[in-house]
């Protein structure tokens, strides 16, 4: 064996005390495996007191005088967010030192200016950590599927909101119940809108994107919608369909350009996603030679996490060991990113409106107006016709009935669907829009919908 590989670790919390704890336990294994033994020489954190189980002599709360260090050979990151990590990072790569990061949102800001900076000194970056946890992804879309063609990365990258969507169509709880739940359980964090508002799973479908399709995407580029806003009317409805409400990350290649979006969408049952229950991940990617590939497992924890963060780990310190390099970011393809509204998927759309004669064809021709196509119809009645609740304020008669129309589309643009529903609450006999939840077929056809139970 060569002289050892000297470790700086950035952030000591729930991954990084991990991270320590499989370098000391796994110490003999890890060094056959890399060719040199693995030394832990600072572990860089804001709270010395808290870290008992770290050796004394090991921490610092002094993070850029230990990236500065001329010993160290790889640099390990978990602290996350953008600043100061950003600098620290750019100071280590720039000094040649190899970088193992899980920092999704800085990777998906300013991935652009860390892979120049590894490229121009010859050091690695890594960062499988960073998207689905334990789940191996970016290795696979950048190695293994390096001599074939990716046309579409989608699935679940996001825990919390699969928790909170599974427990919804599991008990028939609202949002705000299975939120709760999540929190106390400990998938959501007191504060949980980097989760159900999208942006956790925005910056994984830029990494995603970029690594897939050799095109700059930041989370900027990426359409993002959380899941607020999902009812238990919408899980029942999509139930009615066959189908279940998932968070997607979608990236797709199409006709010279690149697409990358978050949403909930309806997904049919038999599709193997909807299965994916509680916190874990799955993403499906489809390639032009390769086909379907589906990879499953839990998309974040400590240990989980950590495993990922010790897979870059050896493959930077062997890469350093005998003299190689890792896989490079490559942006060759530089294709541009479509906007949302060229987008194309399927709708489900439901309209409170008063059910009377003619309402239906009224419906029917704002969709017609504006180019959409409609698939399937069903008209659920409400019941308002008899009582008071049925009955004109003025004179006590029976007053119209009130109903909903659940109207599944034909695949058209954003932007045309968001025009159809703009014009419809402009229709004196539409009372309001209950829902719109996108319809993805991931790759397969979504045929009969409407037959399920």
């Amino acid at each position: 064996m060569t002289g050892s590989i000297n470790i700086a670790l950035l952030g000591c919390g729930v991954v990084g005390s991990q991270v320590v704890r499989l370098l000391t336990e796994q110490a003999d294994e890890l060094a056959a495996r890399v060719g040199a033994p693995l030394r832990l020489v600072g572990v860089a954190v804001r709270r010395p007191q808290r870290h008992p189980d770290v050796p004394a002599d090991l921490l610092t709360t002094d993070a850029a005088e230990l990236v500065s260090r001329d010993e160290v050979d790889v640099v390990v990151e978990l602290v996350g967010g953008i600043e100061p990590v950003r600098g620290l990072l750019l100071t280590a790569l720039k000094a040649g030192k190899s970088v193992v990061s899980a920092n999704k949102a800085l990777l998906a800001e300013d991935g652009a200016a860390l892979a120049a900076a590894a490229d121009e000194s010859g050091a690695d970056l890594y960062y499988e950590a960073s998207v689905a946890g334990a789940i191996p992804l970016l290795r696979p879309i950048q190695q293994s599927l390096a001599g074939d063609r990716i046309v579409r990365v989608a699935g679940i990258v996001n825990g919390t909101t699969n928790f909170i969507l599974s427990a919804m169509a599991s008990s028939g709880a609202n949002y705000t119940e299975a939120l709760e739940e999540a929190g106390r359980l400990g998938y959501a964090e007191a504060d949980p809108t980097a989760d159900v508002d999208g942006y956790d799973a925005a910056s994984k479908a830029a990494i995603l994107a970029s690594l897939a399709f050799h095109t700059r995407v930041t989370a900027d580029d990426v359409y993002r919608e959380g899941i607020r806003d999902v009812t238990a009317a919408d899980i029942a409805a999509a139930k009615a369909l066959g189908c279940t409400v998932k968070l997607l990350a979608i990236c797709e290649q199409t006709n010279g350009s690149v697409s990358a979006r978050v949403h909930p969408a309806m997904i049919p049952r038999s599709h193997p996603l909807a299965s994916v229950s509680g916190a874990y991940n799955a993403v499906f990617i489809e390639a032009a030679a390769a086909g379907q590939l589906m990879f499953y497992g839990q998309g974040a924890g400590g240990p989980q996490t950590a495993s990922a963060v010790l897979g870059d780990l050896v493959a930077a310190s062997r890469n350093r060991v005998i003299g190689g390099r890792g896989p490079r970011d490559t942006a060759h393809a530089a294709l541009p990113v479509l906007a949302m509204g060229d987008t194309h998927t399927r709708y489900h759309v439901a309209l409170d409106v008063i059910d009377r004669a003619g309402v239906l064809a009224q419906v029917a021709g704002v969709f017609a107006e504006h180019g959409v196509s409609i698939a399937t119809v069903r008209q659920e009645g409400r019941g308002h016709g008899n009582g008071a609740a049925g009955r004109d304020a003025d004179d006590g008669a029976p007053g119209p009935k009130d109903a909903t129309l659940v109207i599944v589309t034909h695949s058209a643009s954003d932007a045309a669907l968001a025009a159809t529903v703009e014009a419809l609450t402009g229709l004196d006999a539409v009372q309001g829009v209950a829902g719109v939840l996108r319809v993805e077929g991931l790759g397969r056809p979504v045929t009969e919908l409407g037959g399920g139970s």
